[in-house]
C-alpha cells in the first residue's frame, strides 16, 4: 500500500473527500513538518496504544569498513527513527 491507497481507504472509511484525506495523512506522516516526525525530532515518543511506538534512537559513532576497497572509516553518531509494534497489531496479522 502506497500513501494514495492510502489516502482512498481513509477517505473512504472516514467518509471523508480525498483532499481532506491528504491533508490528514500528510499532516500526520509528513517527514518535514508530520505530527509524527516533529515530535521525534523534539526527542519524545509516539505511542499509540494497540498499534505501536515511534521512537528516536541514537547509535554512536562507530568504525565500518568501505567495502569496495576495505579502507576502515568513521561513521558519524546519528539519530534514527524506530517503530515497535504494539501487542493489538501483532495479534491482528497472526
Amino acid at each position: 500500500m502506497n500513501k494514495s491507497d492510502l489516502v482512498d481507504a481513509l477517505a473512504e472509511a472516514a467518509g471523508m473527500t480525498k483532499a481532506d484525506a491528504t491533508r490528514a495523512v500528510d499532516a500526520m506522516f509528513s517527514p518535514d513538518g508530520g505530527i509524527i516526525s516533529g515530535a521525534l525530532k523534539g526527542g519524545k515518543r509516539v505511542q499509540i496504544t494497540g498499534f505501536g511506538t515511534f521512537e528516536s534512537k541514537h547509535r554512536k559513532a562507530r568504525q565500518g569498513r568501505n567495502p569496495r576497497t576495505g579502507q576502515t572509516i568513521q561513521i558519524a553518531a546519528s539519530n534514527t527513527p524506530a517503530f515497535r509494534a504494539g501487542k493489538g497489531l501483532k495479534d491482528a496479522i497472526n
